[in-house]
């Protein structure tokens, strides 16, 4: 039985975007593809307290949550790019170590199935917020503002691209209509 994995795949390092990183990396790569993981999914499970909040009025984002799958984006990095790579990403992703870096199979549009980086929600840390009711989110996220700018941003943009990438994600969409219902703060 041949695989149609290549040896070039797995000596360059791949990322697997499902939030933010699929409309800003902040990374140079050289290619990116539509890329799915299994056994975790796409979830508002992060209360955010760095880049779309504060400990005192935290935010909501996403972190791939246990269960199900989840369709994002794959990015391959160039080997000498990999240490500035792993390093940006540890820096942006690790600020309050609410995810876990591990190494997940993805299983790229072209039929590749090859290991790539991911970040996956810290169950056990205390900004791990679970399922949330849906009015519980919208508010989280309608009061969120932190370094990287105000969490219904987020939100939308994060909707819009999966919407362009052709992923329904139904929690978002939601979300979005209910922003676009209420007034900004």
């Amino acid at each position: 039985m041949s695989h149609p994995q290549t040896t070039e795949s797995q000596d360059q390092l791949w990322v697997f975007a499902y939030g933010s990183l699929i409309w800003n990396p902040g990374f140079a790569y050289t290619q990116s593809q539509a890329a799915t993981v299994y056994g975790y999914h796409r979830s508002l499970c992060i209360y955010s307290h760095v880049h779309r909040g504060t400990p005192e009025r935290p935010g909501l984002v996403l972190g791939l949550d246990r269960g199900g799958l989840c369709r994002g984006l794959a990015y391959a990095v160039a080997p000498e790019q990999q240490a500035a790579t792993i390093a940006y990403l540890r820096a942006r992703e690790q600020v309050t170590m609410v995810y876990r870096e591990t190494t997940l199979m993805l299983h790229l549009a072209d039929g590749q199935r090859i290991k790539g980086l991911a970040y996956v929600a810290d169950r056990s840390n205390p900004q791990y917020a679970g399922r949330l009711p849906p009015y519980d989110q919208l508010r989280l996220v309608q009061q969120g503002q932190g370094q990287s700018g105000p969490n219904p941003d987020y939100v939308r943009a994060t909707a819009e691209h999966l919407t362009k990438m052709n992923i329904r994600d139904k929690t978002l969409e939601w979300l979005v209509d209910k922003l676009v219902c209420t007034p900004q703060s």
